[in-house]
């Protein structure tokens, strides 16, 4: 994930890298929400740098839509729900993807570590720690793919992603069915059956985007209600 900063070489092309990683982990993590107006200067005071690598790199999120502009300014963009559905579409494709390779290129210690993650999945309970536990399984098997130019179209979709609000293993129910489909996942790739972890990957995405029409549906309905 390195190689998109060396890639961008130094001075400050490098350094607007850098905040644009910054931003991209403050949107993940729910620190920056849709919605939420950014301005140059309180970024950078924020970062500790100028306002040059900070226009760089709004530049970039967006360019990427992580950031849109609004009458007020710049804020951290909203997704319809018709993006929603080509994010997920997407994601199917790349997570199938990454089983296959990884059900092609897993090392043995590779397939301990998803196995391992699958275990530290299933151990969590609140809603927040199974997502982040849930984020460690897939980057788990982006690891075991073993193809760098994969990585690097998962991190952008993945920041995408982040746009969502809440977590669809609020959804009663999906963090028992992800357990499920997470096995099987991980047996496809033990048995070096890349079709099989392929299909088992993108099931599981569908799985996640019906979760995910549940939240979106659900907040329509609740805004109406009031």
């Amino acid at each position: 994930m390195g190689d998109q900063q060396q890639t961008r070489g130094s001075g400050g092309g490098s350094r607007g890298s850098k905040v644009y990683r910054a931003l991209a982990d403050r949107i993940r993590s729910g620190e920056l929400e849709s919605g939420v107006r950014v301005r140059e200067q309180d970024i950078a005071a924020s970062l500790g740098v100028s306002r040059t690598p900070v226009r760089e790199a709004f530049a970039r999120l967006q360019e990427r839509g992580l950031l849109e502009t609004t009458s007020e300014g710049l804020a951290v963009a909203k997704l319809s729900r018709t993006q929603v559905m080509e994010l997920y579409a997407l994601r199917a494709k790349l997570e199938g993807a990454a089983a296959a390779f990884a059900a092609e290129n897993a090392s043995p210690s590779d397939v301990a570590s998803i196995r391992h993650a699958a275990l530290a999945f299933a151990a969590q309970s609140r809603a927040p720690d199974i997502a982040r536990a849930n984020t460690l399984f897939h980057e788990a098997i982006y690891e075991a793919a073993h193809n760098r130019y994969l990585m690097r179209m998962l991190e952008d979709l993945n920041d995408s992603l982040a746009l969502l609000p809440d977590t669809t293993f609020s959804v009663p129910g999906r963090a028992d069915a992800a357990k499920t489909e997470h096995e099987a996942i991980i047996s496809a790739i033990e048995n070096r059956d890349p079709v099989g972890a392929e299909q088992a990957a993108c099931l599981h995405i569908q799985h996640a985007l019906e979760g995910r029409l549940t939240l979106l549906y659900s907040v329509k309905t609740s805004g109406q209600g009031r």
